[in-house]
């Protein structure tokens, strides 16, 4: 691809019509700052801790209350497994979200609070459990100076939010979203917005109890805190003390997001969560909201965590050869959250884990329509909007859902799989679709066969599948799209023809935190709006890296490709080539590579049917310049890449409303928006594709 930079377009002087229809019709959003120092969300917050002290959950005891001395030598104590050494330095993986002896720590302290004893400061903070209003203000402190706050936190303690921030461990270590953070280890960016469940900071048991923890933390302190803050922090500081740092953090991506009015309060706890936000505490300003113990973070069952442990253990080395596990479940189960679960505790044994993004819909690393391979080294610790990222390799499917070429899907996992080092040891995870019903249920039993599987995990909730359980059993008798029994267990290009059938571990997994089952229905919470949030943190790359205000699209200057350089492509309907123009104009376009060189006869090239090739990442095609033969094109690949580009595809994945009908500059009618639409229109509506439906003969299929 030829390309080059065209003059910048400088828009007219800023129209306020939409800015002011929009105030009087809704309230302005809430964003953390105003949350944190609202006297009035204050006050709602103290009447409804008020109101809930008076009615106790606890029973009277009807005998006397122990003092804080029996109750520690009665307290039964917890048999402790031999811990595992970690990669990263962190020693035990336990998944147990509280150990025995803090569930018993935490039914004396409700015990003492029913029979109206209240709890000194200094026993609130070596109590384990949630870490939130006044406990707070006693093992947080804050220098306004620098912008920070430090928080001692003791063994099983944790801390749930919701904002942003960047967390450094300075003694000790904590566990966020399974990945544990130790002293000496860099920065690592926080993000708990209102679409996803918030996360919890956990603080582990240190490893050595040799450490002069006062000596110790005595030096680390000056350098973060005030002489009078770092006094009080050193008599919270024992040996199974975690020290951690809290700092803001601004980024192009918080930037560009906050910039859209709808999305100003995404880092803010939603309307269900705002009674249950602490407000004042040392942590306020800092862009992150501490909530109370009446809401619950990221919950697991039984089956959760020992089928965490099972594959862990696996990839840890107790199989031959590295562990493919495939994550499979029907639509809202948490298949998403639980492979974020698993990639950051992969990363506490390992230094990389691999990723096939095989869920069109739900993607994690890219805007949606896509199907990648990607090596993971850094955690999770986010929703899939804060970490997109370009893939080693990565196809342009062009569509949520693969109902329309279910061959074409396929093929696209194969060359994909192709592509990866056969002799990396590397864990591998599989990521499906939450099409478990008809022929997405067959695609299902294909990619088992296909891909040299070791694990299947099958998540569920309130104790089924939701359809047939993918045991090896089943599967030496079920039908696939492409494949039928006798069982095949891998491509004859991955594995020897000869080789005996190989057999899998199937784990069930049963979810049961609240909302299983059902789309979210409260804003910024529907897979809709979760796709439109990857794409707009994709588009986000275009901003400067420096701080300061964001830049509209309209206001960048875009490359001009020539159209004899590049062909162009609709891959998920058929267009007519005359109006191939309308269609891609101010469209989203996959920058892809054909292996054979375009040819051009002087005149645009247009392809026919949709090929299968590399996609190097997006772009916005803003305009055609018919007269001139150009392409405008606005990307943030790296124009080195782009010069391999041949090839612009154009798929069903659309640019958000926001991006056309927000952007500043304009006075009158803005440019690509229309209200003169009408659905009578010969291909202005689209068929919805009922995927349940089977042929005949397939209904015995399965």
């Amino acid at each position: 691809m030829k390309v080059s930079k065209s003059t910048q377009v400088k828009g007219q002087s800023k129209s306020q019509k939409w800015k002011d229809v929009r105030g009087r019709r809704s309230r302005p959003p809430i964003n953390s700052s105003e949350l944190n120092s609202s006297p009035v969300m204050a006050k709602m917050a103290k009447e409804h801790q008020a109101s809930v002290k008076k009615k106790p959950s606890v029973k009277r005891l009807k005998t006397k209350v122990k003092s804080v001395s029996d109750s520690k030598k009665s307290a039964p104590q917890s048999v402790a497994k031999k811990p595992h050494t970690q990669a990263n330095g962190s020693s035990a993986f336990t998944m147990n979200d509280e150990s025995d002896d803090s569930q018993d720590w935490k039914e004396y302290s409700l015990s003492i609070q029913g029979n109206g004893v209240e709890p000194s400061a200094d026993m609130e903070d070596v109590l384990p459990g949630r870490l939130d209003g006044e406990a707070l203000h006693h093992c947080a402190q804050r220098n306004d100076r620098q912008n920070h706050a430090v928080l001692v936190m003791q063994k099983d303690q944790t801390l749930c939010f919701r904002g942003k921030c960047f967390l450094t461990c300075l003694y000790g270590r904590v566990e966020v979203m399974g990945f544990t953070i130790e002293e000496g280890q860099q920065s690592y960016p926080l993000f708990s917005p209102a679409s996803h469940c918030p996360l919890t900071i956990r603080a582990l048991e240190s490893p050595d109890d040799t450490r002069d923890d006062k000596t110790e933390a005595s030096s680390i302190l000056p350098k973060y805190l005030t002489s009078a803050s770092r006094k009080k922090l050193l008599k919270k500081v024992t040996s199974h003390s975690s020290i951690i740092l809290l700092e803001p953090m601004e980024t192009p991506l918080t930037r560009f997001l906050s910039s859209f009015a709808d999305l100003g309060e995404l880092f803010s706890p939603p309307m269900s969560e705002l009674l249950s936000a602490v407000l004042d505490t040392p942590l306020n300003g800092l862009g992150m909201i501490p909530l109370a113990k009446t809401i619950e973070g990221l919950k697991m069952s039984g089956s959760y965590r020992d089928s965490l442990n099972t594959v862990v253990s696996a990839s840890r080395g107790d199989m031959d050869g590295c562990a493919v596990i495939l994550v499979c479940g029907s639509k809202n189960v948490g298949k998403s959250t639980y492979i974020r679960f698993l990639v950051n505790t992969l990363l506490n044994h390992t230094t990389s884990v691999d990723y096939l993004e095989g869920d069109l819909g739900q993607t994690e690393f890219t805007p949606a329509g896509c199907l990648s391979l990607s090596t993971v080294t850094e955690p999770l610790l986010g929703p899939p909007f804060t970490h997109q990222r370009a893939p080693e390799h990565m196809i342009y499917y062009g569509q949520s859902s693969c109902e329309s070429d279910l061959d074409r899907y396929l093929e696209c996992l194969k060359s994909l799989w192709r592509r990866r080092s056969l002799n990396r040891e590397t864990p591998v995870i599989i990521n499906t679709m939450g099409w478990v019903k008809g022929f997405g249920f067959q695609l299902l039993i294909d990619m088992i066969r296909f891909f040299p599987v070791s694990h299947v995990v099958q998540l569920g909730h309130t104790g089924s599948t939701q359809c047939a359980a993918l045991t090896p059993e089943f599967l030496r008798t079920a039908h696939g799209c492409q494949t039928h029994p006798p069982a095949q267990t891998a491509l004859d290009e991955f594995t020897e023809s000869n080789s005996p059938p190989r057999s899998y571990v199937h784990l069930i997994v049963d979810s049961d935190f609240q909302g299983v089952g059902r789309q979210g229905t409260a804003k910024h919470q529907r897979t809709n709006e979760h796709r439109e949030l990857s794409l707009l943190a994709y588009l986000s790359q275009l901003q400067s890296p420096d701080p300061g205000p964001v830049r509209p699209l309209n206001c960048l200057t875009p490359y001009q490709v020539p159209h004899t350089a590049v062909a162009l492509g609709v891959i998920h309907c058929e267009v007519v080539p005359n109006h191939m123009f309308y269609a891609a104009n101010c469209s989203l376009v996959g920058l892809s590579c054909l292996g054979e060189k375009v040819t051009s006869r002087g005149g645009p090239v247009l392809l026919n049917q949709a090929p299968l090739c590399p996609c190097v990442g997006f772009g916005v095609l803003r305009g055609i310049d018919m007269v001139r033969g150009l392409y405008l094109l606005l990307t943030p690949v790296d124009p080195s890449v782009l010069r391999k580009v041949n090839c612009l595809l154009l798929g069903a994945i659309s640019l958000p409303s926001c991006i056309l009908t927000t952007q500043p500059g304009f006075e009158g009618e803005m440019p690509y928006i229309t209200t003169n639409y009408s659905f009578d229109l010969s291909g202005a509506g689209k068929l919805r594709v009922f995927k349940g439906l089977m042929r005949p003969s397939h209904v015995g299929a399965q």
